[in-house]
C-alpha cells in the first residue's frame, strides 16, 4: 500500500497542472513598411508612400514606372487650381511612347478603400482600364475623385494608391505657379498648363530601415 504523502502528491499532480498558465502566444510579426519613393525635382523633393497592401494593382504599375526609371526627366504638365488649397497637379509620361506601360486593371476607391484627401497620389485614366502611368495629386479633400454609384456615367472615379508623405511644401510651389490663360495640350487642359513646368529629375525608392 502506497504511504499516503506519496498518494496525496500523485492526485495533486494532474490538477497542479490543469492550474499551470498556459504560454502567452507568439507576438504576431509587424508588418512591414510600405515602400516609399522620393522624388528630386527642379523645385525640390518629395516623398510617395504607395499602399500595395489597399491597392496592389496601382501602386504596383506605379513602381515599376519608378524601377523602370521611367519617370526621370518626366514634367508636372498639368495644374488645375480651384481654390487657393482645392485642385490637383499630374505629372506622367504625357505621351511619350519610350516610357509608357500597358494599362492596368481600375482599383476604384470603395474596392481599396484609399480616398482622395489632401496629398493622395492616384491614377489618371480616360475610361476605366486605360490607366497607365499619369499620376495625379490632390491638394484638398477631392470626394468627386471617389467612386460613387450614385453618380451618372461610369462612376468609378480614379484609382488613389498613395499619399505624399514629406515635401507636401514642394508640390504646393508645382500646383501655386503660374499657369498659362491660353496653352493647351493637344487642344485640352486649357488654363491649367504650367508656364514653367517643373522637371522631375529622378524617383528612387527608399531603403527601407
Amino acid at each position: 500500500m502506497k504511504p499516503a504523502w506519496l498518494l496525496a502528491l500523485a492526485l495533486a499532480a494532474p490538477l497542479s497542472a490543469q492550474q499551470a498558465p498556459a504560454p502567452a502566444p507568439a507576438p504576431a510579426p509587424a508588418p512591414a513598411p510600405l515602400p516609399r519613393v522620393a522624388f528630386e525635382t527642379t523645385t525640390g523633393r518629395f516623398v510617395i508612400e504607395a499602399d500595395t497592401v489597399h491597392a496592389p494593382i496601382s501602386a504596383g504599375n506605379f513602381l515599376r514606372y519608378v524601377d523602370g526609371k521611367r519617370l526621370d526627366g518626366v514634367t508636372f504638365y498639368r495644374a488645375v487650381k480651384v481654390a487657393d488649397h482645392f485642385g490637383f497637379v499630374q505629372f506622367g509620361p504625357n505621351g511619350d511612347g519610350k516610357r509608357i506601360l500597358p494599362p492596368i486593371k481600375h482599383e476604384p476607391t470603395t474596392l481599396t478603400g484609399i480616398k482622395h484627401t489632401d496629398f493622395t497620389v492616384s491614377t489618371a485614366r480616360l475610361e476605366p482600364g486605360s490607366g497607365r502611368g499619369e499620376f495625379t495629386i490632390s491638394i484638398g479633400d477631392q470626394p468627386s475623385f471617389d467612386a460613387d454609384p450614385a453618380k451618372p456615367g461610369d462612376n468609378l472615379g480614379y484609382a488613389a494608391f498613395g499619399h505624399v508623405v514629406e515635401g507636401q511644401d514642394t508640390i504646393l510651389k508645382v500646383f501655386d505657379a503660374p499657369v498659362s490663360p491660353t496653352a493647351t495640350m493637344r487642344g485640352s487642359f486649357k488654363g491649367e498648363v504650367p508656364v514653367d513646368r517643373v522637371t522631375i529629375l529622378s524617383a528612387r525608392r527608399i531603403k527601407a530601415g
